[in-house]
């Protein structure tokens, strides 16, 4: 029988790719080590968002597939990523009456105070994905971070809720639920990929999280050690690749190689570059290239920037910027973000976890390798089964069992 607490899952459904990322606990520590790692193309979403329930149940079953065989183990739960711009950040705060004057705080009490601070304040149609407590007072007493086991008669709080819509979160369930998957808990994407690259001294003096993925870009908002802002754009690298083809007059699957291969997010001196698709050689100037990608990240810092002044964070992050996701590898992209945010920028890469896979320690895994630190840690909102729990979409699971048997087959090989 497994021991399924000694196993912990994230699983990145983006738009463009799934990552899922399987690690073994370690009983005495609780270090998380890496021993499944599975990826695949996603299909059926838009701009982080469910567009068909069958294209990224399909994709998440063929990227569990793959870390399963790897790991030897078999993933019945995990905690998955939510994206899209419906995600939204809300300031809130409450009060309650605790009692007599030697009544000590306890979970009950901070329980019930997180419900008072979010009721009648998130409409019916949003669930809430987290509650981050900024600060508690205490009968007169600010600015308390934790108040359990403190005695007093009157309990306030100022706190943070990030909540996403809720037939958005519904689709995103019932695609895992389709593959067999139940989600212990479903996290931010930007929250996620922050779990895994930034440090406490950051997240301390103040940092943002900025996930530049394939159709969004998550900025996750960090300052005295608390979320303080969460947001998500839809603009991401696949833009970018969109704006090349038509450019440059080419394919995207061409686009794509000039993008990964040749694009620069910082003026170049003019030469030419030669891409080879298919048997064919094209050739491009790089001044055209450079033109092209400026102009649309231009257009995703502008968003970035007016997120952070949403925020009041706009040039007052002491730790700067730190970026994620697969088009943080664009050439030159932490210059330029230093440059057009006026902040020290760097590329973010996952830490927190042992073993040793290909490639996982890149940008791009970030918010898997979050999810999956999240998932070890059990420190998220565990998805409440009476209130959200949905019914199967009528699609084929024929894939499913194809995941199970290979599993299976894994162990007669």
């Amino acid at each position: 029988m497994q021991e399924v607490s000694r196993y912990a899952v994230g699983i990145d459904v983006g738009t463009t790719t799934v990552r899922a990322v399987v690690s073994h606990i370690d009983a005495s520590t609780g270090t998380p080590t890496i021993v499944g790692v599975g990826r695949a193309l996603n299909s059926g979403m838009r701009k982080g968002m469910v567009v068909n329930l069958a294209g990224p149940g399909k994709a998440i079953d063929e990227a569990l597939g793959e870390a399963e065989r790897m790991s030897g183990y078999q993933v019945d739960r995990a905690t998955v990523s939510i994206n899209g711009s419906h995600i939204l950040s809300t300031r809130t705060d409450g009060m309650i009456a605790v009692g007599a004057l030697d009544h000590e705080i306890n979970h009950e009490d901070l329980a019930r105070i997180e419900e008072v601070a979010t009721l009648g304040k998130i409409p019916a149609n949003r669930e809430i994905l987290d509650i981050v407590p900024h600060a508690y007072r205490l009968d007169g007493q600010d600015n308390i971070k934790d108040p359990l086991g403190m005695t007093g008669t009157r309990l306030e709080i100022d706190a943070l809720v990030v909540s996403a819509l809720t037939p958005h979160l519904a689709n995103l369930q019932r695609t895992v639920e389709a593959a067999q998957v139940a989600p212990h808990s479903i996290v931010a994407s930007g929250v996620a990929a922050a779990r895994a690259v930034l440090g406490e001294q950051q997240m301390e003096n103040g940092v943002a999280l900025i996930d530049i993925g394939g159709a969004t870009t998550n900025v996750a908002l960090y300052e005295e050690g608390d979320l303080q802002y969460a947001a998500v754009i839809p603009l991401g690298g696949a833009n970018i690749t969109n704006d090349l083809a038509i450019g440059l007059k080419t394919d995207p699957e061409i686009a794509e190689k000039v993008k990964l291969n040749h694009a620069s997010a910082i003026d170049r001196a003019n030469e030419q570059v030669t891409v080879k698709q298919g048997g064919e050689t094209y050739n491009f100037d790089t001044q055209d290239i450079d033109e092209i990608v400026e102009a649309r990240l231009e257009e995703i810092f502008e968003a970035i920037q007016r997120e952070l002044k949403k925020a009041g964070r706009a040039g007052k992050l002491p730790s700067g910027v730190v970026l994620t996701g697969g088009s943080a590898h664009l050439k030159g992209l932490a210059d330029y973000a230093k440059n057009y945010l006026g902040l020290a920028a760097r590329i973010g890469k996952p830490s927190g976890y042992g073993g040793v896979a290909d490639d996982i320690d890149q940008p791009q895994f970030a918010t898997a390798i979050g999810l999956m630190l999240i998932d070890a840690s059990g420190t998220h909102l565990p998805i409440d089964d009476g209130h959200k729990k949905v019914k199967l979409p009528n699609v084929n699971l024929k894939k499913t069992s194809s995941r199970i048997a290979k599993f299976l087959r894994g162990f007669k090989a």
